[in-house]
């Protein structure tokens, strides 16, 4: 037994030593990640605790989970939770399917095509939501804006868009969906590039059609990549997209009722409450909710196919 551990200590050592370089590559990186990911989680303490600058975070006065009970109790708990989870699956939903459908159209463009095409689907997603609310605005406002003048010009009635709640469901998919396509969109894109292009020769010598290849090909060979991307944004279903639910609604308490997420109800009631332990508390079950899921998912994900999961 010792000599049987020595040996894998030994393996252990020159497969370290072999690949040095590049763990000195990844130092960086990693160090980086430990600073501003691991580190500060020490911090989660917070959310048990009744935080006062004064004493700091030892010093403060255990509470257990009374700052949970903030989140739980509230009237609007349901509500915001409820926007939350449906936003984000939509997203999901909506993103992944375009997202593969672009990417195969952009493979089959060709090269010659394909930055013409690539680079104004790109660009969005490296504009801050602030820039984009600015974009939105432009089209949304009741006196310049572009869409009511448009509908002013068939003859239509105009809307005041930042007042009227029901038809922001439909804005924020819109908006995220043309922010981060592109992204997802070139991730995929990338996938269907390191397809070996022997089973698309095959295919064609066999008569196959282009859409016949896009389903019985190219979807297939990129299953796995499709089903991490999917594990991981499950992870964050529960995590709402800040910039997106707070600027791009332009902060409008008319659209509260279904532009709302867990994670602008918060910021509001720690501006209003300047309750850190209650902010930390719901960052933190947010955090253990993620993880239940990714878990979940990825439990479900390896029960089909055990290729496609994460671990």
């Amino acid at each position: 037994m010792g000599s049987i551990q020595s040996l894998k200590k030994k393996s252990e050592w020159h497969h370290l030593k072999q690949n040095a370089e590049l763990l000195l590559l990844l130092l960086p990186g990693g160090l980086l990640i430990f600073t501003f990911a691991y580190l500060p989680m020490f911090g989660v303490i917070i959310a048990f605790k009744d935080f006062r600058y004064d004493l700091g975070i030892w010093g403060s006065e255990w509470i257990g989970f009374k700052n949970f009970e903030f989140f739980f109790v509230s009237t609007n708990a349901w509500r915001i939770t409820r926007n939350t989870i449906l936003y984000e699956t939509g997203y999901l939903v909506l993103t992944t399917i375009v997202a593969l459908t672009l990417a195969i159209l952009l493979n089959e463009i060709g090269r010659k095509w394909l930055k013409v095409y690539q680079t104004p689907l790109f660009i969005p997603y490296f504009l801050s939501w602030v820039v984009v609310s600015y974009l939105t605005y432009a089209f949304l406002d009741h006196n310049l804006g572009f869409l009511n003048q448009l509908l002013e010009r068939v003859g239509l009635e105009q809307h005041r868009w930042y007042a009227e709640a029901h038809v922001w469901p439909y804005i924020l998919n819109i908006v995220n969906l043309w922010k981060g396509v592109g992204f997802a969109s070139l991730v995929y894109y990338a996938g269907i590039v390191g397809i070996n292009q022997e089973y698309y020769e095959a295919a064609k010598i066999d008569g196959a059609t282009r859409w016949q290849m896009a389903f019985r090909i190219t979807i297939p060979m990129i299953s796995t990549l499709i089903a991490v991307l999917i594990i991981l944004a499950i992870g964050n279903i529960f995590r709402g997209d800040f910039g997106l639910h707070y600027f791009i609604p332009n902060n409008s308490g008319m659209t509260y009722p279904t532009t709302d997420i867990i994670d602008t109800y918060v910021y509001r009631a720690l501006v209003e409450l300047g309750d850190i332990g209650m902010s930390s508390a719901v960052g933190l079950f947010q955090s253990f909710v993620g993880l239940v899921l990714v878990v979940a998912a990825n439990f479900v994900v390896k029960k089909i196919n055990e290729e496609n999961s994460l671990w």
